[in-house]
């Protein structure tokens, strides 16, 4: 038997089983991600030795499938978020994204800086990379469709669209601290309006992209019956375009992909009204889908739900990827992450750094205890986490990043397991007390 068609049969057998046994895992204290990282954990160098990853020569490739898998999220997230603009909702979302997340990196990096004697630069650098939440692994804590505005899965989808972006400038600080150059980091004032052009060029491009392509596709639709079908091509070409535009001017283009799917939303939302875009489809007969696509009054709810739910199928294929090679990597590190000088700075970050700058960012807000205090818990790190850390690795090189991997990859470990097996249960008892 070759090694292919052993490959073909692992693969093959798990995507049926966790299709079949979906109900079943959504019933008990797991995820998906758990087990996809036990079965990379299986398969690598711990065990079966099938799929043995180097950090240090794959560390490109790595990032870069990563990177596509973190993009895609970020749209399907934003296309989720069906609130007017003026809605005191996405007060929270900025809350949760930019102050609490910038406090999580300060105490993170007391931590490190004198609890794990790091240098500055890695100190700040592990900090950043641990900060923002995952958009990933969040399925069960997103809202459940757009137009969902219950306060608590807003704010959790949101912060994970959103913080992945705003991150990226203290990453790119502590990068600098570590000897790494980028754009205008040689001057103060240089890299201060760099990280400014960053974050406005980066909201103006995912918005102008968002709006445009979906104004474009309705008006040719409706008008010439051109430009039909392919909405996963229309998705991934958005996504793709949001990206590379933003990365050639040297914005944060996770921004910008976010920002896409939220804009690309609000012309459906402007156009499909207050009724839910579902509601308005279900009068839809099946054989009259292409007709609705050419309906000025359907239009713009069926491309946003059919690219919304491309994005979110594939982000399921994306999920069980990284996680499996994720699981593969700690099966050849695992030794390191299990002393408890790795152990402690994760628990410290989930049981003091996150709830301490949730706690204060919230102060004043429309959140009441109960929603606080599940806001301060589930704050999952995963693929994000990855990604950042792969991205310093490819910078810095091992030499620097080599110390914080064991850290890095033991949050992302114990945030899979503790926060996965919390999530659903804490979850559903608080929308039955509601």
């Amino acid at each position: 038997m070759t090694v292919e068609a052993v490959w073909f049969l692992i693969v093959g057998t798990l995507l049926i089983l966790m299709a079949v046994g979906r109900k079943i895992v959504e019933q008990l204290p797991m995820t998906g991600a758990m087990v996809y990282l036990v079965v990379g954990f299986l398969l690598g160098p711990a065990c079966a030795n099938l799929l043995a990853i180097d950090t240090q020569r794959d560390v490109t490739l790595l990032r870069m499938l990563t990177e596509a898998g973190l993009v895609v999220s970020l749209f399907a997230i934003g296309m989720y978020l069906r609130i007017k603009l003026s809605d005191p909702l996405w007060r929270l979302t900025v809350r949760l994204a930019v102050p609490a997340m910038l406090l999580t990196i300060a105490i993170m990096f007391v931590a490190a800086r004198w609890g794990l004697d790091l240098p500055v630069g890695p100190a700040l650098l592990m900090a950043s990379v641990l900060a923002p939440t995952d958009p990933v692994l969040a399925n069960e804590l997103r809202v459940e469709e757009a137009g969902d505005d219950e306060p608590l899965r807003f704010a959790l989808s949101s912060e994970g669209g959103l913080n992945d972006g705003t991150a990226s400038p203290m990453v790119f600080v502590a990068l600098a601290l570590c000897g790494v150059e980028s754009v205008g980091s040689a001057n103060p004032w240089t890299f201060s309006l760099a990280i400014a052009w960053g974050l406005v060029s980066a909201v103006f491009i995912g918005w102008a992209l968002g709006t445009g392509i979906v104004i474009l596709v309705t008006w040719l639709r409706t008008h010439y019956d051109h430009a039909l079908g392919l909405e996963g091509f229309l998705a991934l070409g958005l996504v793709a375009l949001a990206y590379g535009a933003t990365s050639i001017v040297d914005g944060y283009a996770f921004i910008a992909v976010f920002v896409a799917g939220v804009s690309l939303r609000r012309q459906e939302l402007k156009a499909t009204g207050e009724k839910l875009p579902s509601e308005a489809l279900d009068s839809v007969e099946r054989g009259e889908r292409e007709e609705a696509a050419k309906d000025p009054e359907l239009a713009h709810a069926y491309i946003a739900e059919k690219m919304m739910g491309f994005s979110v199928e594939v982000e399921r294929f994306i999920e069980l990827g990284l996680m499996v090679i994720i699981g593969s990597i700690v099966s050849a590190h695992w030794r390191d992450l299990i002393h408890w000088s790795i152990v402690w700075p994760v628990l410290f970050l989930f049981v003091v750094a996150r709830p301490l700058s949730i706690g204060v960012s919230l102060i004043g807000s429309t959140m009441h205890r109960h929603q606080r205090v599940l806001s301060a818990w589930l704050g999952l790190r995963g693929v994000g986490a990855f990604y950042y850390l792969l991205f310093a690795l490819e910078k810095a090189g091992n030499g620097i990043v080599g110390q914080l991997m064991p850290v890095i990859l033991a949050a992302i470990v114990m945030s899979v397991f503790l926060h996965g097996a919390t999530a659903t249960t804490l979850l559903a008892r608080y929308l039955k007390a509601r």
